[in-house]
Parts: C-alpha cells; sequence; structure tokens
C-alpha cells in the first residue's frame, strides 16, 4: 500500500512539474522560460504602472489589451509611478545591455508582474507577450523569461503603388505585425503594370503615385492616395505600436507615373516606364519631390529611414549604368542630408561600373542574387536586408512567384542568413534582418485588399518566427497546430467568428437601414463587420420592386445588392469592381439563398441546389497570355442598406 501511495505521490508530482515547466506558446516564440508555481489573476490587477512618460505607450497598449479581452476586467489608464506590492503590472525602463534595444525581461508572480526593457519598444513586446498569454491561456502562469530578437529588423513590404491599399488596411496591417513582433514595414508608394497587359501601350499601362503633391497636384493618382497629414500621422502611430515605416519611392525604373506626368522624362528606348537620366529635369524634379516630404520640422517621411528604389533599370548599355550608379550615389547623399538612412533595392552586381556608390550607413534589401550578389555587397560593406524572392515574394493570383508562401518551407530551412540559397554567417552583423515582400504586379485583376491580407497572415506568422527566433523548437506540424490557438486581433482584416461563436450558427433579423446584431445558439449577441473565407451565409428572400443598387448589406469596403447599379441582379461590389451573379430577385417569389465563400471563389445555391460559382475569370492580355480575374467575396455584415425586399433572416456559419 506504501508503494502504491509513493507511486502516486510521483506520478502526481511529474503531472504538476509538466504543467509548471511548460513553456507557454507565443508567436514568435520565447527564447526562454523559467516556470514557477501558481498563476497571477488577472481579477487582482489594480493597475498598470509605468516608471516614466517614456513608457506610456507601452502602458496604454497593456491597459487597452485588457479592457478589450476581458469585459469583466475594466482597466483604468496607466499611471506612472512606483509599483505596489500587490496587484500591479509593472513596465520599467531600465539600462541594461544584453537586452539591446527590443528585448525585455517578464516576471509574473502570483501577485504582480514586472516587465523590464531599456527602451519603450521592447516594453511593448513585453505587453504583445502578456497579451497573447492571456488571450491564449485566460490567466497569466508564474515564470521569468528573457526574450531578445537574434535580428534587428523583422519586416513587410507591401506594393500600394499597383493597387490602393486603404489607409484602413494599413493601420490594421500595423496593429497585426506588433502583434507579432515584426518592427518595419516598407510602404512601395509608386508603380506600374506590366505593358503586355495593356495592349502594349504606354499610355494604356496602368500607373500610380500615392502621396498627395502639393507641388505636382497632378502627379497624385486618382484613383486612391494618402493625405500629407494622413501618412505623417499613420508613421507617428505606428512607432506607438513599435512598428517603423519605411516609405519608397521607387526610380529611375518603375517610374511610368512620373512619365505619365511628364512625358519628356521617359526613356523611349529602354521602356518610358524608366526615366531618361540624361534628360537634365529629372533630378531636380525628384530632389524638389523628396523635399516635399522631408522638408521643414514636421516631415511627411517622420521616421529615421527612407528607400528610393534603385531596383530593376535597364544595364544595356554601359554608359547608362554609369549614370545610374551616378543618381543611385546622389539619392542616397540627398537622403543623408535630411539626416535618414538611406534604403536601395539591390542592384549594383547586376549595374557594375566605375561611378562610386556611397555605403556608410546604407541598407540594401537583397532581393536577387542576380542583381546583387550578397558575398560582393558584404565585401562592399553594405547592411543587408534578406528579402530573396524565390523564397518571400507573394504575387497574388500572377502564375509566378508565390500565390502563398511556402510557410513549411520557411520554418524548416529559411532564416535571415539565407538569401536565395546563399547562406551566410547566422546571425552576421551586416544582415540586418529578413523580410517577405507583396507585389500586386497584374493590376486590374479583382484581388481585394482582403485576399492580400488572407495571403499576409500565415507569411507574417513565419517570418516573424524566423527572424526572431531561428531555432525550430517543435516540429512544423505542431507549430502550424499552436500556431492556430494564437488569437488575432482584429477581425476586421480575417472575418473570423468570435471565438466563443465558432460551430455555432448566428442568425439576425434585418431591417433596412439599421446596425446588424446577430445572435448566436449560445444565447450572445454579436456585431461583425465582414465573414471570411470558408464559410456560408444564407437568406430567406421574397422579392419586391428594387431600384438598382439596391444594398442589402454593407461594411466601410463592400456592398452586396439585391439589385446591382448595373444589371439589376445580385451582386456584390469592393475594390473598385462588381461582380453579378445571372439571377435577379423578381417581385412575390420567395427563396432560399445560400452563398459560399472561399479565396478562390464565391458561390450561390438557390433553394439548396447549386446555381453558379463565380470562380476565376479569365482574361486575354494583349500577348494572348491569359491572366484570371478574381471574384472573391468577405461578406459584408457591419449594416443594412436601403432595400425594398422581405428578407425573413440572415443566418452566417461555417461552411
Amino acid at each position: 500500500m506504501r508503494k502504491l501511495f509513493l507511486l502516486i505521490a510521483l506520478a502526481c508530482a511529474t503531472a504538476s512539474s509538466a504543467q509548471t515547466s511548460s513553456k507557454p506558446f507565443v508567436l514568435p516564440t520565447l527564447h526562454s522560460w523559467t516556470a514557477q508555481t501558481g498563476n497571477f489573476d488577472i481579477n487582482s490587477l489594480k493597475r498598470v504602472v509605468c516608471s516614466s512618460e517614456a513608457a506610456s505607450d507601452a502602458g496604454a497598449l497593456m491597459v487597452n489589451a485588457i479592457n478589450t479581452q476581458f469585459a469583466a476586467q475594466k482597466c483604468g489608464k496607466a499611471v506612472v509611478g512606483k509599483p505596489e506590492k500587490q496587484g500591479d503590472i509593472y513596465l520599467q525602463i531600465v539600462k541594461q545591455k544584453k537586452l539591446g534595444s527590443e528585448g525585455y525581461e517578464l516576471n509574473i508572480t502570483p501577485t504582480s508582474i514586472t516587465a523590464k526593457a531599456q527602451t519603450e519598444q521592447g516594453l511593448i513586446w513585453a505587453v504583445q507577450t502578456l497579451t497573447q498569454i492571456l488571450a491564449t491561456k485566460g490567466q497569466l502562469p508564474c515564470g521569468v523569461t528573457t526574450d531578445v530578437p537574434e535580428y534587428k529588423l523583422r519586416g513587410f513590404m507591401i506594393d500600394c503603388g499597383r493597387k490602393y491599399i486603404p489607409m484602413s488596411y494599413l493601420y490594421e496591417t500595423v496593429r497585426c505585425m506588433s502583434a507579432l513582433k515584426m518592427n518595419t514595414l516598407q510602404v512601395h508608394l509608386n508603380d506600374n503594370g506590366f505593358k503586355k497587359y495593356f495592349h502594349n501601350n504606354w499610355n494604356e499601362t496602368y500607373a500610380a503615385f500615392r502621396l498627395e503633391s502639393e507641388l505636382f497636384p497632378d502627379l497624385t493618382a486618382r484613383d486612391g492616395y494618402y493625405t500629407k497629414d494622413e501618412f505623417r500621422e499613420f508613421v507617428k502611430w505606428s512607432k506607438t505600436m513599435g512598428v517603423e515605416i519605411i516609405p519608397e519611392i521607387d526610380a529611375p525604373a518603375h517610374s511610368l507615373a512620373f512619365t505619365h506626368f511628364r512625358p519628356e522624362y521617359g526613356n523611349e528606348e529602354f521602356g518610358v516606364d524608366h526615366l531618361d537620366l540624361f534628360n537634365p529635369g529629372v533630378v531636380p524634379f525628384l530632389d524638389s519631390l523628396y523635399n516635399e516630404y522631408l522638408g521643414g520640422p514636421d516631415p511627411v517621411f517622420a521616421g529615421p529611414r527612407v528607400h528610393i528604389g534603385t531596383d530593376e533599370y535597364s544595364n544595356k548599355k554601359q554608359e547608362t549604368t554609369e549614370k545610374f550608379r551616378e543618381f543611385t550615389n546622389h539619392y542616397i547623399r540627398l537622403i543623408k542630408q535630411y539626416k535618414k538612412q538611406p534604403v536601395v533595392w539591390g542592384s549594383l552586381t547586376w549595374s557594375k561600373g566605375t561611378t562610386p556608390v556611397d555605403v556608410e550607413g546604407v541598407l540594401m534589401d537583397m532581393w536577387s542574387n542576380d542583381f546583387a550578389q550578397p558575398d560582393s555587397m558584404k565585401q562592399l560593406g553594405y547592411q543587408m536586408v534578406s528579402i530573396p524572392d524565390g523564397w518571400v515574394y507573394i504575387v497574388p493570383a500572377a502564375g509566378y512567384y508565390y500565390d502563398y508562401l511556402n510557410t513549411d518551407l520557411l520554418y524548416n530551412r529559411w532564416t535571415p542568413a539565407n538569401i536565395n540559397g546563399k547562406q551566410l554567417p547566422e546571425h552576421d552583423p551586416q544582415v540586418e534582418g529578413g523580410m517577405f515582400a507583396v507585389w500586386n504586379d497584374v493590376c486590374g485583376n479583382g484581388i481585394s485588399c482582403f485576399d492580400i491580407f488572407h495571403r499576409v497572415r500565415p507569411a507574417m506568422q513565419a517570418i516573424a518566427e524566423k527572424s526572431w527566433n531561428t531555432t525550430k523548437e517543435i516540429p512544423y506540424a505542431e507549430w502550424t497546430e499552436k500556431v492556430t490557438t494564437v488569437p488575432d486581433y482584429n477581425n476586421i482584416l480575417i472575418g473570423e467568428l468570435p471565438k466563443e461563436a465558432k460551430g455555432q450558427t448566428l442568425s439576425a433579423t434585418p431591417r433596412p437601414h439599421s446596425q446588424l446584431t446577430f445572435r448566436a445558439q449560445n444565447g450572445s449577441n454579436y456585431q461583425l463587420d465582414r465573414l471570411g473565407y470558408d464559410k456560408a451565409v444564407e437568406m430567406l428572400v421574397t422579392g419586391a420592386k428594387e431600384q438598382r443598387g439596391a444594398i442589402l448589406t454593407c461594411n466601410d469596403d463592400t456592398e452586396f445588392y439585391l439589385s446591382d447599379p448595373i444589371t439589376g441582379r445580385i451582386g456584390y461590389a469592393r475594390d473598385g469592381y462588381l461582380f453579378s451573379f445571372d439571377y435577379a430577385l423578381r417581385p412575390g417569389e420567395k427563396h432560399l439563398l445560400r452563398f459560399e465563400f472561399t479565396n478562390k471563389a464565391t458561390t450561390l445555391y438557390l433553394d439548396g441546389k447549386l446555381f453558379q460559382t463565380l470562380g476565376p475569370d479569365q482574361k486575354l492580355a494583349a500577348d494572348t497570355k491569359p491572366y484570371n480575374i478574381i471574384r472573391t467575396l468577405a461578406f459584408p455584415l457591419k449594416k443594412t442598406g436601403e432595400y425594398k425586399s422581405q428578407v425573413e433572416y440572415i443566418k452566417i456559419m461555417e461552411k
């Protein structure tokens, strides 16, 4: 009997030890975790205390996380002061060299929590760790961690030139990046489509420059742009989330927006999307544009770095190559004059020459080993960002590069030291870090902002993981399973049902011009913005004579029509596109409509039978090469519009 008792005691002790020693799963993975007994009860929280005003942004982020996740535990504003012995979360800026500029220490005890970092950015990352643990576990297990990123730069580049990305999406993107401790968003502000998709005519080819310009008002894109004030504020706000915005003006290639504005600046020999570097007006024009965004006491480009482009310019003639090198050097030095760090696309292997190009303090995006060979750029002395096209380039629905990144490959075989298969020493001091990119090459292909984020979300998770902690602590399959437990912090971008409502059917009784409130089977009420992919919407509708453009439901960027504005059929509009089913409601007829959504198609079922699927719609480019128009829909659920038909209910559910 005594032996049996000892065995039971040993088993219990072992189980208890396993429970207390298990490291909380956080994305990216914590570098260390020393478990201790017990939990900090969030209901015992009294205050969030900052050691100084310098930690106030981190304090505000912590308060917001608590108030968002725990309705019963509302927390007042963060205060500056000294912590009490019990009930405080204390955010402290300290001098502790081992933590670097972004590392942090967390000490969670049953009575209090202390986070220490050398900078506020480190404290922001500590807050994001606490937020993830709270959301996944519902409590804060006691323990100590020291968590320091292995690479300084962890980021994402988004092409806003070929497709306008509304500022609201950029804000939500930064929130998601911050949650994953990604610290850099490069915003590609100008670009153009490929001539082959526009009847091989440069004049018809799409091009856009996305920033307001008071010097050159006609340069600014008419189909979507950022005002100088809102871009400036976006840069400043992103800093409070720990994320730096690097604005990019791409030149002298990818410059069709400039040559549409000033045709005389185009290079007819290489293509008028190339600036003619021998035209004496080109450099003064661009100089004045940079001064508009970098000059004055409160510049639009408010962050510490500015990207000058410089990728993929022709090297067919040596005299042109030398002029390109001169151009690159000029803008590196110009950015330095404004006390900013210049960033360039790697191109100096492609553009070999004798004209000197400044290297001191220059950050180079290493995207192609043909354009910039890693060993030689390292030897020249450039600081490098690993953004290899063969590994981390997303081009949505284009049929080349990646539609979705291969996260298995990235998790198992990539770190920022791997630049397109060229393996530099891990933690090489000249490798600043790693990024991935979304290029919207095929202008007008129907891809929505929602589609873009659907691709960005898993890419962010993988790049965040492998640039913060390169060690594969668990197999990929286990990692991907655990990733699903990490919360997303906004339903605006992902269109998921609330965690507690998953697996249930939610129903609403709509009325024209009203907010939609959905009731779940568990009795809870929810207000939603949209419904994402692999979901379904059902509605029971008795038709009436509708005006063209009759909106059933909408949100800020999508409208779902009972009668679309052009044909009067059931359809939807988002991102400047209108798609319709070959079906129109008839007055007096009652039908059950069911819509199913995937990342490739939108399907209508009529009275339980498949009616039509709006999948990729193949188009022919000028060179007879087909490309696809993507007709996806994230169903809008924010509110109803003006309509006359009787809609008895709208139900939303998993497929």
